[in-house]
């Protein structure tokens, strides 16, 4: 799946706007995407990531990078094998799309707004 644009709010994915959180996955995209605790990603968040099996994740924190990714949550991944990268998501949404045109498996949850 290739992220189109991004901006603060609004991110479109495969030519279909999104205004709420998302994750994109090989192939599909969840929408309205909310963790248990709005600005951290914590392990219980992973379930459908985990079971993506990806070799990536990529984590958009936000314009100003106020999602949090918890030691334990990056143990979590780590234990599962899988890669993290988290940043800003104005950069993170160019990251994941290198990654997906160099044919990694990788998965990208983003932070749409703070």
């Amino acid at each position: 799946m290739k992220i189109n644009a991004y901006e603060f709010g609004v991110m479109t994915v495969e030519g279909t706007e999104y205004k709420d959180d998302v994750i994109v996955f090989p192939g599909y995209v969840k929408d309205k995407w909310w963790r248990r605790v709005g600005h951290r990603l914590e392990p219980d968040d992973l379930g459908d990531i985990l079971e993506s099996d990806p070799e990536v994740l990529v984590v958009g924190q936000g314009e100003s990078s106020m999602m949090k990714v918890p030691d334990l949550t990056r143990k979590t991944l780590a234990d599962n094998h899988i890669e993290l990268m988290a940043a800003r998501t104005e950069e993170a949404w160019q990251v994941y799309n290198r990654l997906e045109q160099e044919g990694r498996r990788v998965v990208g949850a983003f932070h749409l707004t703070c």
